[in-house]
């Protein structure tokens, strides 16, 4: 059986890997992916993860478990949750946090085998911050509960929030149809669930097979539903597979229904899924997702850890669009900042002490007419990451093709600029065996992971065009 006990001292046993990402949430030793949990509790911020400690690869589904207090600097804490109990024996999915008078609520999906199939149904453990109790009344909200038709063997990653004494839960399931939809819940006292009503649905069969990992929350005078199609057919906007979407729209919170006015995708790159929300203290709305995709597993084979977390995102809306920015917190770490202002580039070019594997750097073109410009990052004579803007095509190129892969992985994404501006703006933060690329002040990102030799830190820009650029570098450093 999977424990608790074996989990945590099958950690505690491995040696410490400094090879770790600094800021960016990993497990110690192991695999993960969805992130879990993701919750302000006594005034520290909680994420959890799905976890399979034994191995670097995905395996019946534990919750590891981090926190922090200022979302760049992590505690590894013990694993929080194990399949050991029959309600979900076959796995810990994943789930929410909320913080409550009876404690931190975890609310999460047992997986359990009923004559042979599997069913999904939504458990709660409830803790102090460190160590949690699965109630004794779990699961306490059920598949069979749902509509006719509904899918029960799809029917998880519930997320749980409150409001005016009333608990609310979406959780991601398939329709009779076999569409993707979400589902909402209401409760009163954690433990009695009522089924409410579909919040929203995939009515044609358009946007994949299955809604994963829901969020749903107000912004600003909006309100956002975010969730993960699996399955998606390619279109112009979206890549074919499995893609983090989010949708603005009207909530009718009398029948429990969201409308969808404007969907896009989080994430315009490679790696990002099953993205997750909290409010700060200060209310703000802070996003974190798997830095990672099911398609495109790469890493060295020597290396312990699999996979880790975004760094975390201030959300926002403008103009009807989602807004992401790097949490404010990252600034405090800017250290040896470098400045080159107005500089003039004709083919390839290096700035003085602009390199490094770690860093917050931000690109400003002011030129408007040139073909394309390129910033070569994770860079020696063997590898190299790149990010082109192609101004004659109006699009985005990531390309990660020389980064070492072994595997025939995607390597390339495109997008289209979405929103013009007189000078282009890239910001670019490194994390070791990462890239998130910042558009335009959050306009667009576009995310990548790859596990380039650390040594590969040269950066360079090119354009066959004259270009006037500036950048500001800083090291980040903890």
């Amino acid at each position: 059986m999977q424990t608790l006990e074996k989990a945590n001292q099958y950690i505690k046993e491995q040696p410490e890997d400094h090879s770790r990402p600094l800021f960016h949430v990993t497990a110690p030793t192991g695999w993960i992916n969805d992130p879990n949990g993701f919750s302000l509790y006594q005034g520290e911020y909680h994420l959890f993860y799905q976890h399979y400690p034994y191995k670097d690869v995905w395996g019946p589904m534990h919750w590891g478990h981090a926190k922090t207090k200022d979302f760049i600097t992590w505690e590894d804490l013990p694993v929080a949750l194990a399949p050991d109990q029959p309600f979900d024996e076959e796995g810990c999915f994943s789930g929410s946090g909320l913080e409550t008078p009876e404690g931190h609520v975890l609310v999460y999906t047992g997986l359990r085998k009923v004559n042979g199939e599997i069913e999904q149904n939504q458990c709660v453990a409830i803790g102090d911050g460190l160590h949690y109790q699965k109630l004794s009344e779990n699961p306490v909200a059920l598949g069979k509960q749902l509509p006719e038709g509904f899918s029960t063997e799809h029917f998880r990653d519930p997320k749980i929030w409150e409001k005016d004494g009333t608990y609310y839960l979406v959780a991601g399931n398939k329709n009779a149809d076999n569409h993707g939809q979400i589902v909402l819940f209401t409760s009163t006292n954690l433990r009695d669930w009522q089924y409410k009503s579909v919040l929203a649905c995939d009515e044609k069969g358009e946007i994949g097979v299955m809604w994963e990992c829901p969020d749903f929350f107000p912004l600003d005078d909006t309100y956002v539903l975010l969730t993960s199609p699996q399955d998606m057919v390619a279109t112009e906007e979206f890549h074919n597979g499995n893609n983090a979407l989010w949708m603005r729209g009207r909530f009718d919170e009398e029948k429990g229904v969201f409308t969808k006015e404007v969907i896009g995708e989080v994430d315009d790159g490679i790696d990002f899924y099953a993205p997750q929300t909290l409010e700060t203290a200060d209310h703000r709305r802070i996003m974190i997702g798997w830095m990672q995709s099911w398609d495109n597993f790469m890493k060295p084979a020597d290396q312990k850890w699999a996979n880790m977390m975004s760094l975390p995102r201030e959300l926002s809306m403008k103009d009807g669009h989602l807004i992401q920015k790097p949490v404010r917190e990252i600034n405090q770490y800017h250290q040896n900042v470098m400045v080159y202002a107005h500089q003039q580039c004709l083919g390839e070019m290096q700035l003085p002490y602009v390199k490094g594997r770690c860093l917050d750097m931000t690109v400003t073109i002011h030129s408007s007419n040139y073909h394309e410009f390129t910033i070569q990052f994770a860079k020696d004579k063997s590898h190299h990451v790149s990010f082109t803007y192609h101004k004659d095509k109006n699009m985005f190129e990531l390309d990660r093709s020389y980064c070492g892969m072994i595997r025939d992985v995607v390597a390339i994404r495109r997008k289209a600029l979405k929103v013009p501006y007189p000078e282009l703006t890239m910001r670019v933060i490194l994390d070791r065996y990462s890239a998130e690329i910042f558009i335009n002040g959050g306009e667009q990102v576009f995310s990548t992971t790859f596990y380039t030799p650390l040594d590969a830190e040269d950066i360079s820009f090119t354009s066959y065009d004259q270009v006037e650029f500036s950048v500001v570098k800083y090291d980040l450093v903890k």
